[in-house]
């Protein structure tokens, strides 16, 4: 009986590429535009490619020897293959390609994602120096930043748009950098992405952009097919993201968040809107941040990107509730809320902006509360 349930895992992926083949082909591809299904076509196209891309991954990963051993820094019990993130650039890529969905802003985040994910595959190989993943994002954002991505704050002038193009760089390798913080339990950061795309095109929706909500569902579609793989019930995850991964997530989901227009006319409710459904990884960038230099443990950028710890939120929260699925559970939920609050901003009134930032503020000091419990064991 066991031997026929992993006969069937593995004919499994080769039917969801088997799929993939059927959708890409131009009339069945027609058939999909022509009932006006198009998101439904993209999701199910990068859904199949990564869940069968994400299975062969894992073999070339062990086969080379690309694993994640575990560590007094890690939770993990054995080695366990890296490079998912692969799996999920391609469902991606796949379904992008398939949808020709292109403009110079897409373009220049698709080569910025494609230079992190190159990176992240050296990094997941034979790891690399912390100045040359920092000089790859600045790289990365800088291509982002000339084809026409950027955050919207500051009004057009010498210094406003010189203050925008700092807050991009701040903003897109800040949450690059906190998705890679938060591959480390299982499901955690490809959850998050799911999450994250899928308030971003619920807000695409809103705001009357399909062309943005097409690029988060082909986000939403690969993570799903790498997360059963990644989430497991009653095992531990089979393959992790690595590095690729969560510069892949970070960086497209960062990128896309400012290339967005979230509301008419009001700066405040536009920043408001990504803001909230960004907040857990901006509250543990920053949680992170102020701790470890307070007790000395970083003095400068360089230590900053190179210390590894259990200091980050699902660490913490891992130590009060002894529960791994259960604090990923939560920081879903919390994830959830806010992205409901950004979603309730469509046609507010800029106080009501400031007053979901102050409930934002409430959770954050409630989690923080537990995370100072753990702190102290």
């Amino acid at each position: 009986m066991k031997t026929e349930i992993k006969t069937e895992r593995k004919i499994l992926p080769y039917m969801a590429l088997i799929i993939t083949l059927v959708l890409i082909t131009p009339s069945i591809r027609s058939s999909w535009f022509m009932w006006g299904n198009r998101w439904l076509y993209i999701l199910l196209s990068s859904f199949f490619l990564s869940y069968g891309l994400t299975y062969l991954v894992r073999g070339w990963a062990i086969r080379i020897g690309a694993l994640d051993y575990p560590n007094q820094r890690k939770i993990h019990q054995k080695p366990t293959p890296l490079l998912g993130g692969i799996a999920i650039y391609l469902g991606f890529m796949g379904a992008v390609l398939a949808n020709s969905i292109f403009t110079r802003e897409v373009v220049g985040i698709i080569i910025g994602i494609s230079l992190l994910v190159f990176i992240g595959i050296i990094d997941d190989l034979r790891g690399i120096k912390s100045w040359l993943k920092i000089s790859a994002q600045v790289v990365a954002v800088s291509v982002v930043i000339i084809l026409g991505v950027t955050v919207k704050v500051f009004p057009s002038s010498i210094l406003g748009n010189l203050g925008n193009i700092i807050l991009t760089y701040l903003w897109i390798m800040g949450i690059t950098n906190a998705f890679n913080f938060f591959d480390g339990m299982d499901g955690l950061a490809a959850g998050l992405g799911i999450i994250t795309a899928f308030f971003l095109s619920v807000l695409a929706l809103q705001t009357s952009q399909p062309f943005l909500g097409w690029l988060c569902v082909a986000i939403i579609g690969g993570c799903l097919g790498f997360l059963p793989y990644n989430f497991r019930l009653r095992k531990p995850a089979s393959i992790f993201l690595g590095d690729s991964g969560g510069a892949f997530l970070g960086f497209g989901l960062s990128s896309l968040a400012i290339m967005g227009e979230w509301a008419d006319n009001n700066p405040i409710v536009s920043l408001t809107a990504p803001v909230l459904i960004f907040w857990v990884f901006i509250f543990d960038m920053t949680y992170i941040t102020i701790s470890r230099i307070a007790n000395g443990k970083v003095a400068n950028l360089k230590e900053w990107v190179e210390h590894v710890d259990k200091d980050h939120l699902h660490h913490r929260l891992a130590l009060v509730l002894n529960n791994g699925k259960l604090t990923v559970s939560i920081i879903f939920l919390i994830t959830i809320c806010l992205g409901l609050s950004a979603t309730a901003l469509r046609y507010a009134r800029t106080i009501d902006a400031l007053l979901l930032i102050l409930q934002a503020v409430i959770i954050v000091a409630l989690v923080s509360i537990l995370q100072r419990k753990a702190a102290h064991r």
